[in-house]
């Protein structure tokens, strides 16, 4: 095998684990006390994944392995770095950043969402972040206003 080949194999197998950077959202980076501890754990995940990698002996299997905790690392370091813990909301009356709310859509779904930081937030699970249309659109509202979100109504029917 020529050495030139090993290096063209080598220069192949860095551009492969040159991953782009994941993307830091505009704006605050509102977070609960419990998104925080998450993303405290989750750099400490990456931090032993990105460890971990770098004992493998094979250099091509090594940047293979390190290129997604070491991206990892980035993003986390910097959303713990911008972090802004919000405590949770004093008032039930009005919906605000760490609110539980229900809400009836005009189909007759009723949701159940917590308002959270944009690192946090799965829908699927019940959580929303404060970033998202339907979260912008009832910020601020009681129980029984209605908020439009796109061409959808919703009505708030519960604040926890």
């Amino acid at each position: 095998m020529s050495v030139a080949f090993t290096k063209e194999d080598s220069a192949e197998t860095a551009a492969e684990t040159m991953l782009p950077e994941k993307p830091i959202p505009e704006g605050p980076n509102l977070v609960t006390a419990e998104g925080l501890a998450r993303l405290e754990q989750q750099l400490a995940e990456a931090k032993s994944a990105y460890e971990t990698a770098l004992a493998i002996e094979d250099i091509n299997e090594r940047r293979r392995q390190a290129a997604n905790p070491h991206r990892d690392l980035r993003y986390l370091t910097e959303r713990l770095r911008t972090a802004q813990v919000m405590p949770p909301p004093d008032t039930t009356t009005t919906v605000a950043f760490g609110s539980r709310i229900t809400i009836e859509r005009d189909d007759g779904r009723t949701q159940t969402y917590t308002i959270v930081g944009e690192d946090e937030a799965d829908p699927k699970t019940g959580t929303l972040s404060f970033a998202s249309p339907l979260a912008r659109a009832l910020m601020g509202k009681a129980v029984g206003d209605v908020a439009m979100v796109g061409e959808a109504e919703v009505e708030i029917v519960g604040i926890g």
